[in-house]
């Protein structure tokens, strides 16, 4: 235990005084409220604007009301997650353009005690973000939930796990991959890229496209990104009557602690291989 508090001292000392690291931070909240918190805003607009949903009044849409608003906040919050990564792409390609890590290693501090360290940021981070998650859909749900609901607060916290092993997973891809090209700019570009427009586009074509073979399709849902994604099923076909999950998959749970798995090998594979 002293040893993990010795390390997680290290590292606050290091992001405390650094002003991207609060910047950043600021712009994840900030982001993640708005897309989870401003749905009723957004129903509101609507209504003004005279929307109409054969007859209905858009803003009686139950997006707040326990115990669904947990799969519902969970899902549009899993979108901001490429924000949060950005602390870790910041934090480790630091470390490695100003030798930072080079000083630690002389001062005695081991390459497994400097990844053990950023797993110790990739763990508060994402319990810092399933936090915010709970105390944002207590905070809407208190509001807008029917009464009926209150009975229901904490049923459906799974999706809060899945969030969680979401978060977890999708950092520690964005740590081996900063590990492995250590320049923040590239980084941060080309994983915001990768994760909003090539995968997702990648995965649109294969699994639409006829000539695509079966076996290539069935292999889509495995995507790092594309397995993140359906880890939170999609809640909002329920409000055209279609068919949904309301529960986070088996399948999908093996997939992405697959992939979590793999980030931790070739992160500590990437830094056991470095010379530094």
């Amino acid at each position: 235990m002293q040893r993990i508090n010795r390390l997680l001292q290290i590292e606050w000392l290091k992001l405390k005084d650094y002003r991207p690291f609060w910047i950043i931070l600021i712009m994840y909240g900030v982001c993640f409220l708005i897309t989870t918190c401003g749905g009723m805003l957004f129903l509101r607009f609507l209504k003004k604007q005279g929307a109409d949903f054969e007859g209905l009044d858009p803003t009686i849409l139950p997006l707040y009301d326990f115990p669904d608003l947990w799969q519902h906040m969970a899902y549009l919050g899993s979108f901001c997650k490429v924000i949060l990564a950005f602390v870790v792409v910041i934090s480790v390609a630091n470390e490695e353009n100003f030798r930072t890590l080079r000083q630690n290693i002389i001062d005695g501090l081991t390459k497994q005690e400097w990844w053990l360290s950023k797993m110790l940021l990739i763990l508060g981070l994402s319990l810092g973000g399933t936090i915010l998650l709970f105390l944002a859909g207590m905070m809407m749900g208190l509001i807008y939930s029917h009464p009926e609901g209150y009975r229901h607060i904490f049923d459906c916290l799974d999706m809060l796990a899945a969030f969680f092993l979401v978060l977890v997973t999708y950092l520690t891809f964005s740590f081996w991959i900063t590990l492995l090209i250590p320049k923040v700019g590239l980084v941060i570009v080309g994983l915001f890229l990768y994760t909003i427009m090539f995968e997702p586009f990648l995965a649109l074509f294969l699994e639409n496209v006829p000539q695509v073979p079966a076996y290539i399709k069935s292999v889509v849902p495995c995507f790092p990104v594309r397995s993140l994604y359906y880890l939170i099923p999609v809640p909002f076909p329920k409000f055209l009557l279609m068919e949904y999950r309301d529960f986070v998959p088996t399948k999908e749970i093996f997939i992405v602690l697959g992939w979590l798995i793999i980030n931790l090998y070739l992160s500590h594979l990437i830094l056991r291989r470095k010379d530094w």
